[in-house]
């Protein structure tokens, strides 16, 4: 695994607990949906009433995968920002935590850092150069 692939593991677990949130959101929102059709017809024996205990299952199974999810971000952040304080350069350590840590924007840590983007670029290289990946 190179580093940048290392590095960049922590976005892409953030991104995949962002969408499992958005599902979990959805799923709230279907389960609090109530239509009421009324009708002096009695209602039908073969309703579906396992509909709304179906939906709180699935809602409860998601949340357990994000809470899960959450635990191991943190670890791997964990195991990122060492990787990255043992980065010799000062400024490399810098771009390497707005980057892979706060999921910074490169015009925002070239504009934070008083510098380039095309020099962002550059010191990233040699960052990624400077940074040893463990062995898994």
């Amino acid at each position: 695994m190179t580093a940048k692939q290392f590095l960049r593991q922590a976005r892409y677990l953030d991104e995949r607990i962002n969408t499992k949130i958005a599902q979990v959101s959805s799923l709230h929102g279907l389960a609090t949906k109530a239509t009421a059709t009324l009708s002096d017809m009695p209602g039908s024996p073969t309703r579906n009433t396992q509909r709304m205990e179906d939906i709180i299952i699935k809602i409860l199974m998601l949340e357990n995968e994000i809470n899960s999810d959450i635990d191991y971000l943190v670890d791997l952040k964990e195991s990122i920002l060492a990787v990255i304080k043992a980065v010799d350069d000062e400024e490399c350590r810098l771009l390497l935590e707005k980057r892979y840590l706060n999921f910074e924007p490169w015009e925002d840590i070239a504009a934070e850092m008083c510098t380039s983007t095309k020099n962002i670029f550059r010191l990233h290289a040699k960052a990624l150069k400077k940074t040893a990946v463990p062995e898994t």
